[in-house]
């Protein structure tokens, strides 16, 4: 397999739109009519760090964390189908992970889809609890909301 190097860039960046792309394709087949819950445009402000992993010159993966309170939100985990069970989620995981709390974050938070079942698996294999929905999710039926406390 080629050597992965993942990199921290902007959402607007041509790798990281492609796959924000690919991911809101694939979240609009599995929940038709629902909203769209991306970034929005106070990414930046709101202490976002977005990372794109490349196989080559081939962007194949991506995530997020954007503040959320007190807590970092982890946000658009994508990983294009020839690189799914590779590891590839779990290592973008652990660089958010590590990222937030390099930052300071002592919690972080995430939201999923019930119709995303290798989602869950992941973020309850990685330690992640599932928790009250939280924000716009919270009378939303087809969420799941995870959290995880950040030892340092």
């Amino acid at each position: 397999m080629t050597s992965i190097e993942l990199r921290i860039e902007a959402p607007t960046t041509p790798g990281a739109a492609k796959l924000i792309a690919e991911l809101d394709a694939v979240i609009l087949d599995r929940y038709p009519g629902l909203p769209l819950n991306g970034l929005g445009d106070d990414f930046e402000a709101r202490d976002g760090l977005f990372v794109v992993a490349y196989a080559g010159r081939e962007p194949v993966a991506c995530g997020a964390f954007q503040r959320e309170g007190d807590a970092a939100e982890i946000k658009r985990m994508y990983v294009t189908p020839g690189h799914r069970r590779t590891g590839l989620a779990r290592r973008i995981l652990a660089f958010l992970e590590d990222e937030a709390r390099r930052r300071g974050y002592t919690r972080a938070i995430l939201e999923t889809g019930i119709r995303q079942p290798e989602a869950i698996a992941l973020y309850e294999a990685q330690g992640w609890t599932r928790t009250a929905p939280y924000g716009v999710y919270v009378d939303e039926p087809v969420s799941v909301c995870f959290e995880k406390l950040l030892m340092p």
